[in-house]
């Protein structure tokens, strides 16, 4: 009687040790620390008509024409949003440089109480190898074509999303801030004036906003698409026109005796597409 008992114990404790066993070893997935890398396109985001522009009076403000001795307009062959292909606008542009980009992150995911809502925050450093091209074409006949890229850039995203079903995927929406350093470089066939870069290597803070989707390959690594639009107002950046060997009617000098020129679209946006894997504690 007594090894009955015992042994009717054993199967009833058993059988509720047993489920809940494998409710303990199964694993919660987006729910912890995790450390991963991107790797995708970055596609630089030009606007219709996009070029240079110009501030001749050295207030500060730009849009200012760049007007010959004539009164005539020296940039009248137009602008194009892209590199030169030569001194003359029928020469042509070629496109930006939209190239490849890649990161590391850090970041922390928490389930909302028992839910399929997932909420997290994250740190990711990146490299981007794209270019922006914005260039201007002058009577003389030369070209001016302003250069500038993501160096590299440091961003702090939240997210929110729903993982539903068994919950090994993720649905969901991010957005954060960013600081990216941005490298400027200028290229010209006017061989008279002198051209000064000024703020040429500066950091600049922006804003990010994208979404993406994230499923586990194994209980301990998971695999993304991520599309992200980051935007940064870069407006401290210009060349600096000077007299060079040029004499003193050059259109360059008529208004205050120097220009400073910029792409006269401040702000430089970048569309990436990347895949992500992460490793998951």
């Amino acid at each position: 009687m007594k090894k009955s008992t015992f042994l009717a114990t054993a199967i009833f404790a058993g059988a509720f040790a047993q489920p809940a066993f494998a409710q303990d070893a199964e694993p919660r997935f987006f729910d912890g620390f995790y450390v991963g890398g991107s790797f995708g396109l970055d596609a630089i985001d030009d606007e219709n008509g996009e070029g240079i522009t110009f501030d001749t009076d050295g207030d500060g403000e730009y849009g200012d024409g760049v007007i010959t001795t004539t009164g005539a307009n020296a940039f009248s062959p137009g602008y194009c949003n892209g590199a030169a292909n030569g001194a003359e606008a029928s020469d042509g542009c070629s496109d930006d440089k939209s190239r490849y980009g890649y990161g590391i992150r850090i970041g922390f995911d928490q389930r909302i109480g028992n839910g399929p809502v997932v909420a997290g925050l994250l740190v990711e450093g990146a490299l981007s190898e794209s270019e922006d091209y914005s260039t201007g074409f002058s009577t003389t006949p030369a070209s001016y074509t302003f250069v500038r890229g993501l160096d590299k850039s440091v961003a702090v995203r939240g997210r929110l999303g729903v993982s539903p079903g068994s919950g090994r995927g993720l649905l969901y929406v991010t957005g954060g801030v960013a600081y990216a350093d941005i490298d400027h470089d200028f290229v010209t066939t006017n061989t008279a004036n002198s051209f000064t870069m000024t703020n040429d290597d500066d950091w600049q803070l922006g804003g990010q906003i994208g979404a993406g989707g994230e499923l586990y390959l194994t209980d301990n690594i998971s695999f993304g698409l991520e599309y992200l639009y980051s935007r940064y107002d870069d407006d401290d950046a210009y060349v600096l026109v000077g007299a060079g060997t040029a004499p003193a009617t050059n259109p360059f000098l008529l208004d205050s005796g120097e220009t400073a020129l910029r792409p006269s679209d401040p702000n430089l946006n970048i569309h990436s597409i990347r895949t992500t894997l992460n490793f998951r504690f």
